[in-house]
């Protein structure tokens, strides 16, 4: 049965993008004035504070993953766009960590070993077709097809289909919204079914011919003598691919943009040291991935984080908030790549639920950067850029359409 979702532009009340698209401001408000804070137009409550906020993620015993209600709008409310129930790992433990062994077949630390050339690869040439000294849109040119290709490449699927992987994702992880409910829906089960009619018939080659690719690891996957089926494959892969794109996406935009903007020295400190890139993914990943948040269902009645909370109740905890908090990061709200102990950000979860891409995420993440700053010796803003016109609606949050930017070899 579809989750009800909970829009969280009634809590957020932001005025603009560019305000949502960097709410600092309000995570530092909420911080100090209101860490704990019950929203009556969606009647949740949302909780700002790091250790609140990992007890909210941990916790499975009081914070559950299952509940009627979700921030996430994910997949369509058709057969192909669903998670089929008995593989659905938004449960709590026990029964979440069997459905999880079975996913996390294909992330393996031997997976991410025999990826790293194939993403390097894909990075390398992306950038090597940026025009040098010059200006370019650097997310249509590399932060926006780049995921998209990855996961292409790690779905095993043919080159001259990754352009429709973007497309699909694009729809299916549209976020909620009330004035176009209906139109949204009816275009995503269009993409669902699109996908699932595209990628079924390669599943089933790729069962009888596997090969080094996370579709044959998922086939191959068995815990406690059972396996995935086709159809449950493809039906999980599809969020596999919106995590493993739009997410990485965003990241890499905002990467880009802070490079620009919110230290332009740093560029040049990269290019000097690249031993210094994954602690500056790290970073970017606490200080400029702005809208990480999961949903809980209160299991039973409590108080563990102050107010009285009852069983039903709906818990949001806000992880990019929880990366602002001064009394787990000093100074958090300026940009620190040196920062000792940025590594301890809440982006990717924790607990239970932790993300399975994660490891993902920061091998892409950090090969780009690497690949970009060994072919340009510097960056700079374009004067006429407009933020407030060039972001957008997406799943992570406000995330940038477009980012003009000098490039000089």
């Amino acid at each position: 049965m579809a989750k009800e979702i909970i829009s969280l532009k009634e809590v957020k009340k932001f005025q603009t993008r560019s305000e949502e698209f960097f709410p600092l401001h309000w995570y530092k408000d909420m911080l100090s004035s209101q860490p704990v804070y019950f929203d009556e137009e969606t009647n949740t409550w949302n909780v700002f504070k790091y250790e609140d906020v990992k007890q909210v993620l941990n916790n499975y015993e009081f914070f559950s993953s299952e509940g009627p209600k979700t921030t996430i709008s994910v997949g369509a409310n058709n057969k192909e766009g669903t998670i089929p129930d008995n593989i659905n790992i938004m449960v709590d433990p026990p029964v979440h960590r069997k459905r999880r062994s079975l996913l996390s077949a294909a992330f393996t630390p031997r997976s991410l070993k025999n990826w790293e050339p194939r993403i390097g690869r894909i990075a390398t040439e992306l950038v090597e077709d940026i025009e040098e000294n010059t200006t370019i849109d650097i997310v249509q040119a590399l932060t926006a097809p780049l995921p998209g290709m990855v996961i292409a490449e790690l779905f095993g699927v043919p080159i001259k289909d990754r352009s429709r992987f973007k497309h699909w994702v694009d729809i299916l992880f549209q976020p909620f919204d009330k004035e176009n409910q209906e139109e949204i829906e009816y275009r995503k089960q269009v993409a669902a079914k699109e996908y699932y009619q595209y990628l079924y018939p390669i599943v089933v080659q790729k069962r009888s011919n596997p090969a080094e690719d996370i579709l044959s690891d998922l086939i191959k996957a068995e815990v406690e003598n059972e396996k995935l089926t086709d159809d449950e494959i493809v039906r999980i892969s599809m969020f596999i691919l919106g995590a493993g794109v739009e997410t990485t996406s965003h990241a890499l935009a905002n990467t880009f943009y802070s490079l620009l903007y919110d230290d332009p020295s740093l560029y040049e400190e990269l290019r000097n040291d690249l031993e210094l890139v994954p602690k500056a993914v790290e970073e970017m990943l606490r200080y400029r991935f702005h809208n990480a948040k999961r949903d809980r269902t209160v299991k039973q009645d409590n108080d563990l984080l102050g107010p009285e909370m009852k069983k039903g109740d709906v818990v949001i905890a806000w992880q990019s908030a929880a990366n602002m908090d001064e009394e787990m990061f000093e100074d958090p709200f300026s940009l620190n790549i040196h920062r000792s102990n940025n590594k301890k950000h809440l982006t990717f979860g924790k607990g239970p639920h932790f993300c399975l891409g994660a490891p993902l995420a920061r091998l892409e993440l950090k090969l780009t950067l690497e690949a970009f700053l060994q072919r340009f010796s510097r960056i700079e803003p374009v004067e006429s850029f407009d933020l407030e016109g060039n972001l957008t609606d997406s799943a992570p949050g406000q995330s940038l359409t477009h980012l003009p930017m000098k490039v000089y070899k």
